[in-house]
């Protein structure tokens, strides 16, 4: 069972301590290996924090050796009540360089307070001091995180790290996000409006929309999951990237699907028809804002196709 940290000995808060210190200098590593390739600048700076941290353990072991002798017993995170939580650092580097910039501050600031309260447990005066110390270090490692910024976050790096994160979310979210969008936006259009046409019945069109957007959701998402592992195209991971096809596909789909929810046929095809535009722009907007087309040959494009699957909707409904 998990002991509560006010039951600690000065041996397990030393112990623990040094764990800590382990802990926190490996995700650092882990960071700075995993942002090197698109975010050098910023893998740097966790490179020398995590020297940092280095420093710390090592003061604390001699420490430990000083009062306790060789041998560290091992007290882990998980082992007291209320310590410090880390999350996985796969979990934190998939968020975003700002979301991680913004954990490894709270790292710290967590391990501040532990210090804070290890140093009043203890009535050794060198250990309190050391204990002290390392609080007041962990304080200023916000002021030296800046300073290391400064120092390595140039406007040339800077500019370079933008480029890459808008890069990596272009691979990762718009252009399967996109791609299902398109699909599900154009191709349940002929579907739908030949259902609606057919039967001028909004609950068959309704019906058949909702199957051919949820049919093509699933399709899409995992012809995307399995198309690759992201290892070798940068792509980010494959379940990721087939849950935003999927979804995208469906909102697409359904979105001109809606509509039909209102029991008078014509109204609810003006209104369907009314979705589909609003769905056209937007898709030549993404295509203009993430993929540098021009506005009006993006819409140019998307328009074409979309009428064409329109019609073809609408003459074999009508046939």
């Amino acid at each position: 069972m998990a002991k509560n940290f006010r039951d600690l000995s000065e041996v397990e808060i030393l112990a623990l301590a040094i764990c800590n210190e382990e802990t926190d200098g490996r995700i650092y590593a882990d960071f700075a290996a995993r942002l090197r390739e698109n975010y050098p600048a910023t893998a740097q700076v966790f490179k020398e924090m995590e020297a940092e941290e280095d420093t710390h353990r090592r003061r604390l072991i001699d420490e430990f050796r000083r009062r306790f002798g060789e041998h560290i017993p091992l007290i882990r995170r998980e082992d007291v009540n209320g310590f410090i939580k880390r999350k996985p650092v796969w979990l934190i580097q998939s968020l975003g360089i700002d979301t991680v910039r913004r954990y490894a501050e709270s790292m710290e600031a967590e391990t501040q307070r532990f210090y804070e309260r290890a140093a009043a447990k203890v009535n050794d005066a060198s250990t309190r001091g050391l204990l002290g110390d390392l609080a007041e270090a962990e304080r200023g490692h916000v002021r030296i995180a800046d300073e290391l910024e400064k120092k390595y976050l140039t406007g040339e790096a800077t500019a370079e790290e933008d480029k890459a994160h808008r890069r990596l979310f272009v691979l990762q979210i718009v252009q399967p996000g996109l791609s299902g969008l398109m699909d599900g936006s154009v191709s349940t259009l002929a579907p739908v409006f030949a259902a609606a046409f057919a039967t001028q019945s909004s609950h068959a069109a309704l019906l058949v929309g909702l199957a051919a957007s949820i049919g093509a959701g699933i399709s899409m998402g995992f012809a995307e999951a399995l198309s690759d592992d992201g290892s070798l195209t940068g792509r980010g991971k494959p379940l990721l990237r087939g849950i935003v096809c999927g979804l995208m596909t469906t909102a697409g789909g359904i979105g001109h699907s809606l509509p039909y929810l209102i029991p008078s046929f014509r109204t609810a095809t003006f209104l369907a028809v009314f979705v589909v535009a609003i769905e056209l722009l937007a898709i030549s907007w993404i295509r203009n804002r993430y993929m540098d087309t021009p506005f009006l040959r993006a819409a140019f494009q998307v328009i074409v196709g979309g009428a064409c699957v329109f019609a073809v909707g609408i003459l074999i409904g009508s046939s």
